[in-house]
């Protein structure tokens, strides 16, 4: 225990700008998934069969393939067809594609559970449809999705260590590179595991306050 509380003291500051790095990675991909998320569900519903079967195709399509697949197609591949990207922006393009699907689905569900009786009352005030969705549907939508966007972003939170494989120096990617140079794997996998665990603990508190103030509206 005493080896461990000295390795915990060696190592914290490093694994601390890692856990950093993660967090910042969270919250952009987060947000771009959310952003992609809303354009498949509108798109989905568009009028224009060609929207709604492109929506279905890329969530078919990105659901179906493994997250690290995406990343290393982003950050190894394209660079073949002249788009050289950044680790950090590719880890945050293939994350929150990845994690898209899954907010479509999310904000799918909120948007089925808005009341249609708030619809028809916005269309016979004369809203026309891009209003009703702007003022009413998405709004309501995305309250009512709050607690599952909640539970996709902890899962979002963990899988970025896939990051780690295109060499963005998140948390696991630190940690790796402890390991290989102090050949201390258990105190620095441990270290690893309890700041994922400390870093998901508010977000875990968060989502529980998102379920009980849904269930309350």
């Amino acid at each position: 225990m005493i080896a461990f509380l000295a390795d915990a003291r060696a190592f914290f500051p490093v694994l601390l700008q890692g856990l950093m790095v993660t967090l910042e990675l969270t919250v952009c991909a987060l947000s771009l998934s959310l952003a992609l998320g809303v354009v498949w569900v509108v798109m989905g519903r568009a009028r224009f069969v060609g929207l709604r079967w492109f929506s279905q195709m890329v969530i078919t399509v990105v659901r179906g393939i493994p997250i690290i697949v995406q990343l290393f197609f982003i950050y190894f591949v394209l660079p073949d067809w002249g788009l050289d990207l950044p680790p950090f922006l590719a880890g945050v393009i293939g994350l929150g594609l990845a994690y898209s699907v899954y907010q479509a689905e999310n904000i799918r569900g909120g948007i089925g559970a808005v009341d249609k009786g708030l619809i028809e009352a916005g269309e016979a005030l004369g809203m026309n449809r891009l209003t009703l969705w702007r003022r009413v549907v998405l709004p309501l939508g995305l309250r009512h999705a709050l607690p599952s966007i909640g539970s996709t972003m902890i899962m979002l939170l963990k899988d970025t260590s896939i990051a780690s494989t295109i060499t963005i120096a998140e948390l696991t990617r630190e940690g790796q590179l402890l390991a290989i140079s102090t050949f201390k794997n258990g105190s620095v996998y441990a270290l690893i595991a309890l700041l994922y665990f400390a870093a998901s603990l508010p977000l875990g508190a968060l989502v529980r306050m998102l379920e009980r103030r849904g269930r309350l509206t």
